[in-house]
């Protein structure tokens, strides 16, 4: 029992500080390119993860895991943080936001796929009735969006769930901090070649919020925040600490109302303890 409520705190914070990414990408591409913002933090992350590797002298994954090591570096080091990005020159973070609401039954679909976990029924009826509380919600708050951005959103969440549920199963034999790290160098030689590539003319006209947004999620999105999320996931349990996703939304709507000027609607409250509620729930029954 005290593994699993030290999962579900550890991951309760990975969530925390993955709220600030989609703000943070908002503001970062305001300036930088997408592809030039997806393959920057990777590198930066992937030389932080390297560090950490070499000083703390971690071995080398065996050659059974570079596959799941690759298909953790498409989802969340590649694909979610482009997917994103890209979403984001048609939608507002808010609407963006929206879609977070979908990655606890992502992530929970590929823990069933690739980690061989099996919830009890009652769990899915949980995750359901959550998730179509925030998409409910935000869709009704934050008005019509492209089409495009919608689309390249739910592709995002799709190989962002993947990412998570893979590196999670992975956690279990090579350590949380230790996945992310190994995804980040796995991918290190192809994003550090896109970074030159899509390299600006000119830094001058770069202003603070788009070098900040490029810092924390580099720093925070890319790595620490996984830290603590693959260690929540592996203690406790993929599908079940999956669901504090569900909060994520209301997280990032409070930074993005806080940072970006965004208003927040006042049904957020209400909304919110329904989904904690849904939370609870999900929690019992992912076991």
């Amino acid at each position: 029992m005290e593994r699993t409520y030290a999962g579900w705190g550890s991951g309760l914070l990975g969530v925390i500080i993955f709220s600030g990414s989609l703000p943070a990408t908002r503001a970062a591409i305001g300036d930088f390119t997408p592809l030039f913002l997806t393959s920057a933090r990777a590198v930066i992350a992937a030389l932080l993860g390297a560090a950490l590797l070499l000083v703390l002298q971690q071995k080398r994954p065996a050659g059974g895991d570079l596959v799941p090591l690759a298909i953790v570096a498409l989802g969340v080091v590649i694909g979610f943080p482009l997917l994103t990005a890209l979403a984001l020159q048609h939608i507002t973070a808010a609407r963006s936001i929206v879609f977070v609401g979908l990655l606890p039954l992502a992530t929970a679909g590929f823990a069933v796929l690739r980690g061989g976990e099996r919830p009890r029924p009652a769990f899915w009826l949980f995750s359901i009735v959550g998730g179509a509380a925030v998409a409910g919600f935000a869709l009704a708050e934050s008005g019509p969006g492209a089409l495009a951005g919608d689309l390249l959103m739910v592709a995002a969440i799709l190989l962002c769930g993947l990412g998570y549920a893979e590196g999670a199963t992975l956690s279990r034999k090579l350590g949380g901090w230790q996945v992310i790290s190994w995804a980040l160098v796995v991918a290190l030689p192809a994003m550090a070649a896109v970074a030159l590539a899509t390299l600006p003319a000119t830094f001058a006209d770069v202003g603070q919020p788009a070098w900040l947004g490029l810092a924390y999620v580099s720093v925070f999105s890319m790595l620490v925040g996984f830290v603590f999320w693959y260690r929540g996931l592996v203690l406790g349990g993929i599908a079940g600490v999956g669901q504090l996703q569900l909060l994520q939304p209301f997280f990032g709507l409070a930074l993005a109302a806080l940072l970006l000027g965004e208003a927040v609607p006042g049904t957020m409250i209400a909304v919110t303890g329904l989904v904690v509620a849904c939370v609870a729930g999900a929690k019992r029954f992912s076991r």
